[in-house]
């Protein structure tokens, strides 16, 4: 517990423990709101599938909202650090490649140019930078932290007023654990 707090303090947002479990956000640069089409959800959705089913991703609980993505993960392979740089750049990669080909994307050039701008910022992106780089991951180290950040992902819908109960919203994983089954869009590693 010391050590965690120490790492905070130090600026240490870091996944030090590659088989705790962990509760990680990835955020739009400018909180671009890309994820209000489906598209681009579906993206994310069948790269989590992926992450699952050939990398050992081990999904407790997510939600996608407008312009950001809660996880609780762990990793079967103790190498989670790994599994969410892939899953970053593979998503980014392809999320812009969909943007920049779409003729029905009536903000194309306005997202692009934002992306573009933060890519030049950051040398590791040559063209374009998609995610922020302020994941800022915390091992959840104890039962009430679980909870703490089980509820505040699945009531993430709610405060943005887009379902009046958390298991109304499909892009997420509060169905499953309010019936406590297989019944979301991606298979969830109960907690």
């Amino acid at each position: 517990m010391q050590e965690l707090a120490n790492s905070m303090l130090q600026g240490g947002y870091k996944i030090r423990n590659q088989a705790a479990i962990h509760f990680i956000t990835f955020a739009v640069v400018e909180w671009v709101d890309v994820f209000t089409r489906k598209g681009y959800r579906d993206i994310v959705l069948e790269s989590i599938q992926h992450c699952q089913d050939f990398r050992g991703l081990l999904l407790h609980c997510w939600c996608i909202m407008s312009n950001h993505l809660h996880l609780i993960v762990s990793a079967r392979n103790k190498d989670l650090s790994d599994i969410l740089r892939d899953f970053k750049k593979f998503t980014s990669k392809q999320i812009i490649k969909t943007i920049s080909e779409s003729k029905q994307e009536s903000r194309r050039e306005w997202m692009l140019q934002i992306f573009s701008e933060h890519g030049e910022k950051n040398s590791r992106n040559k063209n374009y930078q998609f995610w922020r780089q302020d994941n800022q991951p915390q091992e959840l180290y104890s039962s009430s932290f679980v909870f703490q950040k089980l509820n505040y992902i699945h009531n993430n819908p709610v405060k943005a007023g887009i379902v009046e109960k958390p298991e109304h919203y499909l892009y997420s994983s509060a169905k499953d654990y309010f019936y406590t089954k297989k019944c979301g869009l991606l298979d969830v590693a109960f907690l």
